[in-house]
C-alpha cells in the first residue's frame, strides 16, 4: 500500500508534484500558507523557457521533458496552456542559439526580417515556438485536477520545520520554494526579485518579446492581458515599489512603440534561486521519515515543474523497489 504523502507548498511546483504522487495511486495533502494568486508562481510570466537555474546538466532534461506535458496541455483550452512565438533578443553582441533551442526548431532573427527591425535596437535574437502558461487559469487547473485524483488542499498552514507535519504522513515532499531558505535552514538559496505589471491585451503584438541584457525587459501576451517586466534583483522584498513599475511600463511602451498602457495589476515574486543548483533529492527526517526536496528552480518553476515532480517520483519509486 502507498504511503500517505504531504506535499509543503502550493505554488508550481507543490502542485505538480502532488498531482503527479495522486494521479500514481498515493493519498496526497498539500499544505501551504498561500495559495493561488497569493503564491510566487501567481506573479511569475510563465513562459517556458530555462531561466536563472542551475546545473545546466540536470535543468535542460528536467525543462524539455516538462516541455512535451506542456505542449500537449496547450490541446486543451481549460489549462490556460497555448503556444507561442518567443523572439530572444540581444542588445549587444551575437546571441547564440543555446543547442537545446536547435533541438525545438529555434532559428535567427535575421537582418532581412521585417518584424526584427520594428525593434532597431536590438542586435540580433532568435525566435522558437514555446509553450505559456496563464496563472489565472493554470494554478486552478492543476488544483481541480489534483481534487479529481483524490488529493487536498490545505492553506493557512505554516511549519516552522518539516518534522511539525503530522506524523501520520510517511513521506513529506518539499516544495516550499523560497520558504525552504528557513525551512531547512538552506544558506544556499537566494532571493531574485522580480517585479511585473500586468497590462490590457495589446493589439497586433504577435509573440513575445524578451532581452535579458539589461534593462532586462519583456513583454509576453496572453489570453487577456499583457505581462511586462521585469527585474531580477537579490531583495527579499515583497513590497510593490510604484517607481519600478513606471520604470517597467516606460521601457516595454518605448520598445514596442506604443503610449503608455493602463497598469491592471502589479506582482511581486521571489524567484528561488539555489546557488549550488536546483535541490530534487531524497532525506531522511530526525524522526525517521521519508522526504523529498523539490525547490530551488529560481526563474524556472514552470519550465521544470514536469521534469522535477517526475524525478521526485522515480526517487520514491527506486527507494521503495
Amino acid at each position: 500500500m502507498k504511503p500517505p504523502v504531504a506535499v509543503v507548498g502550493a505554488g508550481v511546483s507543490g502542485l505538480t508534484t502532488a498531482v503527479v504522487f495522486a494521479e500514481r495511486g498515493y493519498d496526497v495533502s498539500v499544505f501551504a500558507e498561500e495559495i493561488g494568486q497569493a503564491t510566487t508562481s501567481a506573479a511569475a510570466a510563465a513562459m517556458w523557457f530555462p531561466y536563472d537555474a542551475e546545473p545546466a546538466a540536470k535543468v535542460i532534461p528536467w525543462a524539455l521533458a516538462t516541455y512535451q506535458v506542456l505542449a500537449d496541455l496547450a490541446n486543451e483550452p481549460r489549462t490556460g496552456v497555448s503556444m507561442i512565438e518567443l523572439r530572444q533578443y540581444s542588445r549587444a553582441g551575437e546571441l547564440q542559439i543555446p543547442d537545446w533551442a536547435m533541438r525545438l526548431g529555434a532559428s535567427a532573427v535575421g537582418e532581412d526580417d521585417s518584424f526584427r527591425h520594428e525593434f532597431g535596437e536590438f542586435a540580433n535574437g532568435f525566435s522558437i515556438s514555446v509553450p505559456l502558461t496563464d496563472t489565472t487559469i493554470y494554478l486552478d487547473y492543476l488544483r481541480g485536477r489534483l481534487t479529481n485524483a483524490g488529493g487536498t488542499n490545505h492553506s493557512g498552514v505554516r511549519f516552522e520545520e518539516l518534522e511539525e507535519v503530522d506524523r501520520r504522513f510517511d513521506l513529506v515532499i518539499n516544495c516550499a520554494g523560497f520558504g525552504a531558505k528557513a525551512l531547512v535552514r538552506d544558506a544556499d538559496l537566494e532571493p531574485h526579485r522580480g517585479q511585473v505589471a500586468i497590462v490590457p491585451k495589446i493589439e497586433n503584438l504577435p509573440c513575445a518579446i524578451v532581452c535579458d541584457d539589461p534593462p532586462l525587459t519583456y513583454a509576453i501576451p496572453r489570453r487577456n492581458d499583457c505581462v511586462f517586466g521585469g527585474t531580477n534583483e537579490i531583495n527579499d522584498s515583497r513590497r510593490i515599489d510604484p517607481a519600478t513599475t513606471s520604470r517597467i511600463v516606460c521601457e516595454c511602451s518605448r520598445v514596442l512603440k506604443i503610449g503608455s498602457p493602463k497598469i491592471v495589476a502589479e506582482k511581486v515574486g521571489l524567484r528561488p534561486f539555489r546557488k549550488s543548483g536546483v535541490r530534487v533529492e531524497l532525506e531522511t527526517l530526525k524522526d525517521g521519515r521519508t522526504i523529498i526536496h523539490n525547490y530551488g528552480h529560481g526563474g524556472a518553476g514552470f519550465t521544470l515543474s514536469w521534469g522535477c515532480a517526475t524525478e521526485a517520483l522515480t526517487l520514491v519509486d527506486i527507494e521503495t523497489a
